[in-house]
């Protein structure tokens, strides 16, 4: 039986085309000032799990230096010719990077790590962060895991459950918690986002 790891890559690989002209032209502005507003100008942001390049784009629009990665070989591709520079095709789990990004977005993307796994891939998420970085993820709001038709693996939490989940890890504080606009979701039917702004203790 094929991993809902594996079947929602080939799943992004598939539909990467349709993906991308649905979600590349929708208005995040009101959730990147969040973000943004706690970076320096030019800071370096690791936009994880980048889909169509959309956020990717605007942050090199708004003279931030990117680096950017998905899971999906083809959505790697689609968002490399839209950003104009290379997308890595790159895993959560397979993530090395030691305080190397001042700004870490991670927009839809981490609900589909299994919930097994999540917690070590916050831990690589923040060790990815120079001490002081912001880190920005997103979900959608309810609680479980559950495997969709289409063979995508979604995590959700609420605020208490994410909260709790990353109280054990003692290098970051909670800046920031709101819920976006209802959204369908891939059962048709309607959640909010539920977002958080974390941020990394400095170095003493």
């Amino acid at each position: 039986m094929q991993s809902p790891i594996v079947s929602q890559i080939d799943y992004y690989d598939t539909h990467a085309d349709e993906y991308c002209r649905s979600t590349v032209s929708l208005d995040m502005s009101s959730v990147y000032e969040r973000f943004l507003n706690e970076l320096a100008p030019g800071a370096h942001i690791m936009d994880a799990g980048c889909g169509s390049g959309r956020d990717t784009k605007e942050f090199l629009h708004r003279g931030y230096v990117v680096t950017a990665f998905d899971g999906s070989p083809r959505m790697a591709h689609l968002a490399s010719i839209h950003i104009g520079q290379e997308c890595s095709v790159l895993r959560f789990q397979e993530m090395k990077f030691q305080q190397e990004f001042d700004g870490l977005w991670a927009c839809a993307s981490l609900l589909h790590v299994p919930r097994c796994e999540i917690e070590d891939v916050f831990r690589l998420c923040v060790s990815a962060l120079k001490p002081g970085g912001i880190m920005y993820v997103s979900f959608i709001e309810g609680e479980g895991e559950r495997v969709s038709g289409d063979g995508r693996l979604y995590n959700s939490y609420t605020a208490e459950s994410l909260r709790k989940l990353l109280g054990g890890i003692s290098a970051v504080r909670e800046m920031a918690c709101w819920k976006s606009n209802q959204i369908p979701s891939s059962d048709q039917q309607r959640a909010p986002w539920l977002n958080f702004v974390f941020k990394k203790a400095p170095t003493r």
